[in-house]
């Protein structure tokens, strides 16, 4: 099955390893597809810097498809963060760098190598609303993950063009969680999941309800979980139709990934899994 995540790619910078990583919601989508072997591609915009330049050797190192990626002058996105206690705390960003001055218009001038996909994912990071309608037309299914930090005014209207919404909503109460569900399946998307942290996750598909527990695991490092999680699902139920068996993958890889701890994966211990052997990290500067 060929997957593509479309949008943000970032450098994670961990202030207090001082070291950096390959992030970002589309391009993370893009890794974990492949590392659960998906025919992976990833279309975004990259900078000219030794971030850009170090995320670009990661995905060829995953035999990420990245051809049709623009790479423009300038410095690659960024986002700094820490960790406290397994999770993850985010101290600051650049917004995405070169990001928020180009255009992913681009992107429309790849519309019939688009259409081979199977499944098309990106996010609220990646600049990529005003494109939505034309991603809509293709033959493949649009999956949209709007993190934590939407606006539900702003976020309603978008569902009309996605197969798949997901929200994280650690935090909200059963009752918002699942107002929120329903509005966006009412809004136009074919079904609408919301992670909740220890909660687990709940989906609504338009008829049924569906709750997923997560795996108890004592994380080293919850970066990624949410990506993972969304991707294993969309995978298994694009394959196999079935969304609880979907669910139940991809808690499964999502706790899987929490037990990486990063400064282990250049070693390639293993006591790692394969699968979850994710990017190499380099020295922060």
């Amino acid at each position: 099955m060929k997957v593509i995540g479309i949008g943000d790619n970032v450098v994670d910078k961990y202030e207090h390893r001082r070291v950096r990583y390959p992030g970002g919601n589309a391009l993370n989508f893009s890794v974990y597809a492949a590392m659960l072997d998906a025919s992976a591609a990833y279309l975004g915009i990259f900078g000219n810097d030794a971030a850009a330049d170090h995320v670009m050797r990661a995905l060829a190192k995953f035999g990420i498809d990245i051809r049709h990626c623009r790479q423009v002058a300038g410095e690659n996105g960024y986002a700094r963060l820490t960790i406290e206690q397994g999770e993850r705390v985010f101290l600051g960003s650049n917004l995405g760098g070169v990001r928020q001055t180009e255009s992913m218009d681009f992107i429309l001038q790849q519309m019939d190598w688009l259409n081979d996909f199977s499944l098309i994912h990106t996010s609220s990071y990646s600049y990529i609303d005003a494109q939505l309608p034309a991603l809509a037309t293709l033959s493949g299914w649009l999956s949209y993950d709007f993190s934590d930090d939407f606006v539900i005014a702003q976020a309603l209207p978008l569902c009309r063009w996605l197969d798949a919404a997901f929200f994280s909503c650690a935090g909200w109460s059963l009752v918002e969680t699942r107002e929120l569900l329903v509005q966006a399946v009412q809004a136009g998307s074919g079904l609408a999941v919301a992670t909740r942290g220890e909660q687990g996750a709940l989906l609504f598909d338009g008829k049924d309800w569906y709750q997923q527990e997560p795996e108890t695991v004592t994380p080293v490092d919850t970066l990624g979980a949410g990506d993972a999680f969304i991707t294993a699902f969309l995978l298994h139920l694009r394959q196999h139709g079935n969304i609880t068996a979907a669910l139940q993958a991809a808690a499964h890889f999502a706790a899987r990934i929490c037990l990486v701890d990063r400064r282990l994966r250049r070693r390639r211990s293993l006591l790692i899994p394969q699968e979850c052997l994710a990017f190499e990290w380099i020295p922060l500067r």
